[in-house]
């Protein structure tokens, strides 16, 4: 499809705009018609713009046309803030995605306190911090070693901390990317998957996602728009956890912890050996 001037900016407005904004360009424009497998209306409920999404509505929109792996705007919008935007329901949401919808207020609370980067994890499902000390090889630590308070970046690379939480593990380095290297997410998604991430201070969010040993994503940005293409349950996900790395990266691998301390306060505390972490 060639460039349309008018549907991006009715897409963009859908987002970012005001009402009087949308309402204006969707005179201009097929108001359903689609970009990136969206309609302006979607973007408008992704965002959290009820505002825009009703004007979109009064223009012509149709909030239950399917798209997105079969998510309409209205369907989506029942797993928001917003479930009743659209009036009365036509289709509701299946019993996984009600689980997944209340999951993700406690986790989106338990994280709210990481408010910096240049930190590291890898979540891991269906292992606890036993098996990821054993599979890894790690020498355990009595503790955290000493460092100033001050200056995490004093501490090795090869030292990461691991915390059971409810559905896994949360193997975590808060100074660094050393839990997010590559060869520490294939070892620990041995039979399972297990999520990574590192809060580059430098680039933002970098997520990979490894099943059974092997890389199946990588240079992800976690939390951000799901893709036209995406199956239904990381459609989903994207919208629950939009601009929220650290909790999205809990939800995929199935981990759910209860606080920050996770990731900023792991419980044990061991050492890698040596190898070469970079390996995919």
């Amino acid at each position: 499809m060639s460039f349309n001037e008018p549907l991006h900016l009715l897409h963009r407005a859908a987002e970012t705009g005001s009402p009087e904004e949308v309402a204006e360009l969707a005179r201009t424009v097929d108001v359903d018609e689609l970009s990136d497998g969206r309609t302006a209306l979607w973007l408008a409920v992704q965002s959290r713009r009820p505002d825009n999404a009703l004007a979109l509505v009064a223009a012509g929109a149709d909030p239950w046309r399917p798209m997105m792996a079969g998510w309409s705007p209205a369907r989506l919008s029942l797993a928001g803030p917003t479930p009743e935007l659209f009036g009365e329901a036509r289709e509701a949401l299946s019993a996984a995605e009600v689980v997944a919808v209340a999951e993700s207020g406690p986790l989106l609370a338990a994280l709210d306190g990481i408010d910096f980067d240049g930190w590291s994890v890898c979540c891991v499902g269906g292992v606890d911090a036993e098996e990821a000390l054993r599979r890894l090889g790690c020498v355990e630590l009595p503790g955290m070693p000493d460092h100033d308070p001050e200056e995490w970046s004093d501490l090795d690379l090869d030292v990461v901390g691991f915390t059971d939480v409810p559905g896994g593990v949360v193997v975590a380095q808060p100074w660094a990317y050393g839990a997010a290297y590559p060869v520490v997410s294939r070892i620990l998604s041995a039979g399972t998957v297990a999520y990574a991430l590192y809060a580059n201070p430098k680039s933002g969010e970098q997520g990979s996602v490894y099943r059974d040993g092997v890389c199946v994503g990588g240079d992800l940005s976690p939390g951000s728009w799901a893709s036209a293409g995406d199956p239904a349950e990381e459609v989903l996900r994207m919208f629950l956890y939009r601009d929220e790395a650290p909790a999205y990266c809990c939800a995929y691998a199935g981990v759910r912890p209860s606080s920050v301390d996770a990731f900023l306060e792991p419980r044990r505390w061991g050492r890698l050996p040596e190898r070469d972490y970079w390996a995919v």
